[in-house]
């Protein structure tokens, strides 16, 4: 093979990486999507108020939050990324089975902390790789990483709201563990060895701590990382609570809820790729503005529309906007970092999501126990507007 030859044929082969990652991308997302699904029929066998199916969800980020930013040194200090990635997405699976074979409540908390933890080794280790193999294309590889995860989203619901007609839930999350493991080994046979080029020697812990406090004083990481953690706390309480209010207040069959998350989540998918290519033309901080100024009005005509059919149209025009931001604020956090902690600044991003995401559920079913459900859509419309106007603090010179 000639010089120019392969050099052509090593960007096709990277890029067939970017495809892998995705999907195991896709699976991470799988396990949560589906227990969206399950958590009404969940509650209802456990006898479960608002408050204690929200609590599910907030141990699960909490346990996500206290645990990212070490998870993050951790990615860091190892070159065999592709070994992380197949650990971290057969400990997001291994726990959702545990679920299904316990009848404790307790059982179910100790189950979501541990799903928590081991969501927090797959985006450090798989986030700033992609970026440091595609620098210049970094808001559109990362779009196609996210992507994944929301085709994960989206077919997770559509699957499972149709095997809830013959199966039991907790017949589900046995057999919900064999595709993670299958992607897993996959991934543990082709990548099993993938790094970066210029991976740095293990640091000390002392100058893992010195790295993680500079990030803190960096303006533009701080901003961008409480950003994203009140942008967290909307998504978290509206796929908790969506599911409920589908159920609950409109009735619709567990298919139904399915296929509305469906609609949410592939509007997503249509959404990353396209903000993801803008954001690398226009800049990163006109594509957030405006998606989240969107979201903000899309959220305020759910609350207002309430349990009527025109709700299910504000479901699709949310997740299109709600979705576009997140690969958007990952590829412009990675570009206010340097290259050797890219692991850790994407822990950081991460365990202020899964903080803001432990909060929101707590929140919202204490508001939906008081007030009834419609009140979690005022809930979460006021953390997308505090996370907008944060983006304005932004330095402009970043």
């Amino acid at each position: 093979m000639s010089t120019a030859t392969a050099t052509l044929a090593a960007p096709r082969a990277a890029f067939r990486e970017v495809w892998l990652v995705s999907i195991g991308h896709s699976l991470t997302h799988w396990y949560p999507a589906t227990f969206y699904v399950l958590l009404p029929l969940i509650g209802q066998d456990l006898g479960l108020s608002y408050s204690q199916i929200g609590l599910i969800m907030t141990c699960q980020f909490i346990a996500g939050a206290v645990s990212n930013v070490p998870g993050g040194m951790v990615v860091d200090s190892l070159a065999s990324k592709g070994l992380l990635l197949a650990l971290s997405l057969f400990w997001v699976g291994f726990p959702y089975l545990l679920m299904g074979m316990s009848h404790h409540y307790w059982m179910l908390l100790l189950c979501s902390m541990l799903v928590g933890i081991g969501n927090n080794l797959w985006h450090p280790a798989a986030i700033p790789t992609l970026a440091r193999r595609f620098p210049e294309r970094k808001g559109l590889v990362l779009s196609m990483h996210n992507m994944g995860g929301n085709v994960g989203d989206a077919l997770a619901p559509l699957a499972v709201g149709a095997l809830l007609g013959v199966l039991s839930w907790r017949e589900i999350v046995v057999l919900n563990l064999a595709p993670g493991v299958l992607i897993a080994l996959v991934i543990l046979a082709y990548l099993g060895t993938w790094s970066v080029a210029a991976h740095r020697a293990p640091a000390r812990t002392s100058e893992h701590v010195a790295g993680l406090l500079a990030l803190l004083r960096d303006r533009a990481v701080a901003v961008l990382v409480t950003s994203s953690l009140f942008r967290a706390m909307t998504q978290s309480a509206l796929l908790a609570f969506l599911p409920l209010f589908l159920a609950r207040e409109m009735h619709y069959s567990s298919f139904a809820v399915g296929l509305c998350l469906f609609v949410l989540q592939a509007a997503g998918f249509a959404a990353a790729p396209i903000a993801g290519h803008l954001s690398d033309r226009m800049g990163r901080g006109r594509i957030v503005m405006s998606s989240m100024a969107v979201t903000v009005v899309v959220l305020v005509l759910m609350a207002v529309a309430g349990a009527t059919p025109i709700f299910v149209l504000f479901i699709a025009l949310l997740g299109f906007f709600l979705y576009a931001v997140r690969p958007v604020l990952q590829a412009w956090l990675l570009e206010t970092t340097p290259a050797h902690q890219g692991g850790t600044s994407i822990g950081l991003l991460f365990g202020a999501q899964a903080l803001g995401a432990a909060i929101s559920p707590a929140v919202a079913g204490v508001l939906s126990d008081r007030y009834g459900l419609t009140a979690m859509f005022w809930f979460v419309t006021a953390t997308i507007v505090v996370a907008n106007l944060l983006i304005l603090l932004v330095p402009k010179e970043r």
